[in-house]
């Protein structure tokens, strides 16, 4: 069970997670080992816990296997040249593992792929980059191939789009519909929706614009909500 996968370091928590089944893919257990989960939290000492944390400002960074299984429904979209938008995106952490899965030494293409991140809370903002650049992403910051930004993360970034990917770390009320516009076609996006009662669900878009959503599981988490509400 995803509880059980909590580890004493970094290497153990994501080995324990493959165990269990979340983590499937050699590439998401790649990535996730490039990017040191201490670096994102408040308290370094519960870092590999499998759990979510809190990070401040009413929100929290979430445990470790709901990113996984975010990575691993995504991967598919997830390619050198990609581009990919992280609504909520809190600590930066979830901003550190897409990039990384977006990176192939041998592929001229990772150059141009972008992560993009936004968050409501300025204060979160501010403190992803430092936690990113902390991690070694300081000269993607720099290039341009990582941007945090504050904003109401449910009208999406249009100006970056389209996004072969979409991730939304909090759980929306109903399906935001700006979002989906910004959509690639083809594209994919990882989303909690629900108010008491929430599940994640993939939205796929194909090549023509058709969307169709498949609810994936049930789950609890932060609500996708204005700043003044969420303190």
């Amino acid at each position: 069970m995803a509880w059980r996968c909590t580890g004493a370091t970094n290497a153990e928590l994501i080995g324990n997670m493959a165990k269990a089944g979340i983590i499937n893919s050699e590439r998401v257990a790649a990535a996730m080992a490039k990017v040191d989960r201490a670096n994102y939290v408040r308290f370094p000492n519960t870092a590999y816990e499998d759990s979510p944390q809190p990070i401040g400002h009413g929100a929290t960074i979430s445990a470790p296997h709901m990113h996984a299984h975010a990575a691993e429904h995504l991967l598919s979209f997830l390619k050198p040249g990609s581009r990919v938008l992280d609504v909520g995106s809190g600590s930066g952490y979830l901003c550190a593992v897409l990039y990384q899965l977006l990176q192939d030494p041998s592929d001229p293409k990772s150059s141009e792929s972008k992560v993009v991140g936004i968050d409501h809370i300025p204060e979160l903002t501010e403190w992803s980059i430092e936690n990113l650049r902390k991690d070694g992403l300081g000269p993607a910051l720099d290039e341009g191939r990582i941007k945090v930004i504050s904003g109401d993360g449910r009208k999406g970034v249009p100006e970056d789009g389209p996004y072969d990917a979409i991730h939304v770390g909090a759980a929306a009320p109903t399906m935001p519909k700006d979002l989906i516009e910004q959509l690639a076609r083809p594209g994919r996006m990882f989303i909690p929706v629900g108010t008491h009662s929430q599940q994640i669900v993939q939205v796929d878009k194909d090549v023509d614009g058709n969307v169709t959503e498949k609810p994936l599981f049930d789950v609890m988490y932060v609500p996708l909500t204005d700043r003044d509400k969420q303190k």
